[in-house]
């Protein structure tokens, strides 16, 4: 894997402050606290990756468990990245999906190039037959 460490992978959500904090760290959008303290216990599915207890990558389904479910927050910390973090995430998310009903639509935004990366794992572009469109409230 490239790491100096001992990789610690785990089946549950961060903190709200290390979720927090890796999503800022790794270039993603700015949450609330007020929002993580309420959207990270009703994920779906949310896998972690310690290295020495320090929260190095992360990666969440979310959903209503049943008809849909979109892929959200991988990240893995800039000084990781190039390492294959970001697959082994995928690879723990792709496990999880193949559990979900048959039929479900499963769903995730990709930024820049990350697309390549989903692709690998049989994600596929909706355009144009369909658009992505989202809502700050």
């Amino acid at each position: 894997m490239g790491t100096t460490g001992k990789l610690d992978i785990r089946q549950e959500c961060p903190s709200v402050e290390q979720y927090l904090a890796l999503r800022k760290e790794a270039g993603l959008s700015e949450m609330s606290v007020e929002g993580a303290e309420i959207g990270l216990p009703r994920s779906v599915f949310a896998v972690t990756l310690y290295e020495e207890n320090t929260l190095i990558g992360m990666g969440r389904v979310i959903g209503d468990g049943g008809c849909f479910f979109q892929v959200t927050d991988i990240a893995v910390r800039p000084s990781h990245q190039g390492r294959g973090l970001g697959k082994l995430i995928m690879r723990e998310i792709r496990e999880f999906l193949h559990t979900v009903p048959d039929k479900a639509y499963v769903s995730l935004i990709a930024d820049g190039e990350a697309s390549k990366l989903y692709a690998q794992y049989g994600f596929e572009l909706v355009m144009p037959r369909s658009q992505g469109m989202f809502l700050r409230p």
